[in-house]
């Protein structure tokens, strides 16, 4: 079984993927006005709309009420990516912190609320998990 991706629901998919793209550098690929994928080399964050909710199972999802998940995106300096936000992400959690297992993060919040980690090993140890 490989992990491939993670989705959030929302009532704006347009102003979320647009928030993701400038967060994480990357392109959305659009399937449909209610659906988009952001593709990393690890994994796809998928932003979906409310609409699509009923597919699965109505009302088994609600957009912006996350409050247990945090997404995480490894990035090569998490001070720069700080810099480059500044301005742009509205709240941040954290301002970049070395954390006890070696990685240094960075925690903001996206437009719906959504916890987001970037971050950056910088302990030997951190550093050889995710060697890529």
């Amino acid at each position: 079984m490989d992990f491939v991706s993670i989705r959030i629901i929302t009532s704006d998919v347009a102003r979320l993927v647009e928030f993701y793209e400038r967060a994480t550098g990357a392109k959305a690929t659009w399937a449909t006005e209610d659906f988009a994928e952001l593709r990393t080399a690890g994994a796809t964050l998928a932003i979906a709309g409310t609409r699509t909710v009923p597919l699965f199972a109505p009302g088994s999802a609600r957009p912006a009420d996350n409050h247990s998940v945090i997404t995480e995106f490894l990035v090569d300096d998490v001070d720069r990516v700080h810099r480059n936000l500044t301005g742009f992400v509205t709240d941040f959690v954290t301002e970049p912190t070395t954390m006890p297992w070696g990685n240094r993060s960075l925690l903001f919040r996206d437009p719906d609320g959504n916890l987001v980690n970037f971050f950056t090993p910088v302990t030997a140890a951190a550093v050889e998990k995710f060697a890529r």
